[in-house]
């Protein structure tokens, strides 16, 4: 299970020390794609491939937009020695990454936020909102 909450800075080549305690659990290669609320989604191969099927089962009139947003942006990366990963400069723009990152875990797969973002995302939730969830959720 993917989590915690890292800030690390993107260098000019916009690499990013990709946390130790994530990379264990992703693995030496892994998939940076484009995720939902401008942040960038990240999945071990094993549930790359798990997303891959789940969509490949749907029909193409629902899968198409699906497939086209996650996969043509979608690059596997390695890390080097020192555990850096190159964000290409696609996905920085959609993110809006520009120098102060956030990868967070989100179980199944972790996320990369710009930290001023990720900031404001979490300013917007509220404890009721959360109550209101764990409440739909039985708990």
């Amino acid at each position: 299970m993917l989590i915690g909450e890292y800030t690390h800075s993107l260098d000019a080549k916009g690499r990013v020390n990709f946390p130790a305690r994530l990379r264990e659990d992703l693995g030496d290669r892994f998939i940076i794609t484009k995720g939902l609320d401008e942040c960038l989604f990240v999945y071990s191969l094993e549930e790359w491939n798990k997303l891959d099927q789940k969509l490949s089962e749907l029909p193409l009139s629902k899968s198409r937009m699906l497939k086209r947003f996650f996969y043509a942006g979608a690059v596997e990366v390695e890390g080097d020695k020192q555990g850096r990963v190159i964000i290409p400069q696609n996905l920085r723009e959609y993110a809006g990454l520009s120098k102060d990152v956030t990868v967070v875990g989100a179980s199944t797969r972790a996320e990369i936020w710009d930290s001023a973002r990720w900031a404001s995302y979490c300013e917007d939730i509220t404890p009721e909102m959360v109550a209101e969830a764990m409440d739909e959720l039985g708990f």
